[in-house]
């Protein structure tokens, strides 16, 4: 005799139920953008949502816009910056020096120097 815990009717791994059958998508609109280096970048969009200036191009990540023969130029990429390069931007040497101090001695308590 089977305990209560056992669901009846189902195997492991069996698919969902198809709700989609009963649903109907949103209007949709297809949507067209050109990069600088002539992709095509299509996709749909609601049909009542307005569509956005540029759209990144998925190929090469350069911005793409609704008009093929004035594609929108190109974007300056940042240079990439070190963890030390981020705490230089935000600390001054003076602020620096006393951190690394402050470091300094905590350490040498920890360590049972005085």
């Amino acid at each position: 005799m089977p305990n209560g815990n056992v669901i009846r009717g189902t195997r492991i791994g069996s698919a969902p139920e198809r709700f989609d059958r009963f649903i109907e998508p949103a209007p949709r609109r297809p949507v067209t953008y050109w990069c600088r280096n002539a992709h095509r970048v299509q996709f749909l969009i609601a049909a009542e949502a307005e569509t956005p200036p540029a759209w990144e191009c998925p190929r090469c990540g350069q911005p793409a816009g609704p008009d093929r023969g004035n594609p929108p130029g190109g974007h300056r990429a940042e240079p990439y910056k070190t963890h030390l390069a981020y705490v230089q931007e935000r600390r001054t040497p003076e602020q620096a020096e006393a951190l690394l101090a402050e470091a300094l001695a905590t350490l040498a308590r920890r360590r049972g120097r005085s």
